[in-house]
């Protein structure tokens, strides 16, 4: 049996966070064991992330070349997609190996040892490799295995055939029309750029609007961008059955206006993800699940085994970021070594990279109404920034929640280009209380869509009709 003192089941974010932390703090001096099955880096650098952010990055090359925002500029694209997607695979392994195979090599005391992990009753774990089993025990453990995607089992798709976030990048030549199941952060993203590179694209979500957790005003301007780009979009529609037809796939459809058939090329399915939970034995060692087999901890990310700890998108939790996933590791690390540290989720920044991009940070109306009783908020119609009429972009909107006892900033809600870039500020607006007033006092650039954070504050003072293009 090999002894460690910290065994790390997991190669992705959260579990090089933990590593990377875990050998600081013991100067390297730690014996430290890093169990990976799969590719290194996890699902972020892999499949999720890296490849997608390419993938939209490509796609919005190819609709703003053939589609100037300023009258005047015209021209024409030429879209090679199986150099698009190799170009992509690329961008992924030099990532892999920059950040993660290489860093493993200037790691002090991190040990990697390929494998499949699972716990026995005294604690320890055994590790399959190749066909013999390898004895490991560890002081403390932490569970960062992530998760995959959650397949429904609708009638006829496993034999019609399908493709998920993990595996459509393995696609060489482009399919002529795409279904997407599932309108959620990762279906709008896939969905807007395949249709941005030339495949006709549908999308279906069984709930009432496009990414369905975020505001109702954002989810609305995103649905009127995709319609009008040429993506058809189902809500409230539900997929009854898939059936092959030839070389194509009928999919059958149940919405609130009947039964409908849509014939396409492939289908994606990006209907949530499940825990990589199972086969670990969890169980043997007292580790909690909720319902959806997700590990249950605490703020110091140590579950309900105070030896074992979890992080990453394994965790029971509201959202799976990579961001997110390498601060509980950071955390289960600094408490692992015997630190104190705790996850403060207040004011996380979500952001959806479409075009334009969606950042929701905080609670949003709904939310705040059920936690304080009441809310107060404003919106703000991109349009009415003097950057939208500058660069040509009319849809989006910004939405200031407050608590309306104390003025205190309780959520951002934006959908503009670039949104992700001034996320951060809003998560800070948040996490460090201040309230409608203090956000007047921050100075902005002038002209940027950023402005909108400080100009839809501004409303809740006096009319925008009343101002000038900068007020202070």
């Amino acid at each position: 049996m090999r002894v460690y003192d910290f065994v790390i089941i997991g190669g992705g974010a959260a579990g090089f966070a933990c590593a990377v932390k875990l050998s600081e703090l013991s100067g390297g001096d730690a014996r430290i064991a890093l169990i990976n099955s799969g590719w290194l880096g996890g699902t972020c650098v892999n499949v999720g992330c890296v490849p997608s952010k390419a993938l939209i990055e490509a796609g919005k090359l190819a609709f703003e070349s053939s589609r100037a925002r300023v009258p005047g500029i015209r021209s024409k694209t030429e879209i090679a997609f199986e150099e698009v997607m190799g170009w992509i695979r690329r961008t992924v392994n030099e990532l892999r190996r920059e950040k993660y195979e290489s860093l493993l090599e200037r790691l002090d005391g991190v040990e990697l040892i390929r494998g499949r992990a699972s716990f026995r009753g005294d604690g320890s774990l055994i590790v399959e490799q190749d066909g013999r089993d390898l004895e490991i025990k560890g002081h403390k453990y932490l569970i960062s295995t992530g998760s995959r995607p959650s397949v429904p089992p609708i009638e006829g798709l496993k034999e019609a055939g399908y493709v998920t976030s993990d595996d459509v990048w393995k696609m060489g030549e482009r399919p002529e029309s795409l279904m997407v199941v599932g309108a959620g952060a990762i279906g709008v993203e896939i969905g807007q750029a395949m249709n941005r590179l030339g495949v006709k694209t549908t999308m279906v979500e069984v709930l009432d609007r496009v990414l369905p957790g975020i505001e109702p005003e954002l989810s609305k301007v995103l649905t009127d961008v995709l319609r009008k780009e040429g993506v058809k979009v189902y809500t409230k529609t539900r997929v009854v059955r898939v059936r092959k037809k030839g070389e194509r796939k009928v999919v059958e459809l149940a919405t609130g206006e009947g039964r409908k058939e849509e014939e396409v090329e492939q289908v994606l399915v990006a209907t949530g993800r499940s825990p990589n939970t199972d086969g670990l034995n969890l169980e043997e060692v007292g580790v909690k699940l909720d319902k959806r087999g997700f590990v249950v901890t605490d703020a110091a990310m140590r579950t309900t085994n105070p030896n074992v700890y979890a992080a990453g998108d394994v965790v029971s939790k509201k959202w799976m970021l990579e961001t997110l996933a390498a601060r509980e590791g950071v955390v289960a690390a600094i408490n692992m070594y015997g630190g104190r540290a705790e996850m403060d989720y207040k004011g996380v920044p979500l952001v959806v990279f479409t075009e334009p991009q969606v950042a929701s940070v905080g609670l949003t109306e709904e939310e705040t109404v059920k936690e304080f009783g009441g809310c107060a908020c404003r919106t703000l119609e991109l349009y009415d920034l003097p950057k939208s009429r500058i660069t040509g972009y009319k849809s989006g909107i910004a939405k200031v929640v407050i608590d309306p006892s104390s003025g205190r900033v309780l959520g951002y809600h934006v959908i503009a280009p670039n949104a992700a870039e001034f996320a951060s500020t809003a998560s800070l607006i948040i996490r460090f209380n201040l309230t409608i007033e203090d956000v007047l006092w921050i100075h902005t650039v002038f002209p940027t869509f950023s402005e909108s954070l400080k100009l839809v504050a501004t409303k809740f003072f006096r009319q925008l009709e009343l101002m000038p293009c900068c007020m202070e």
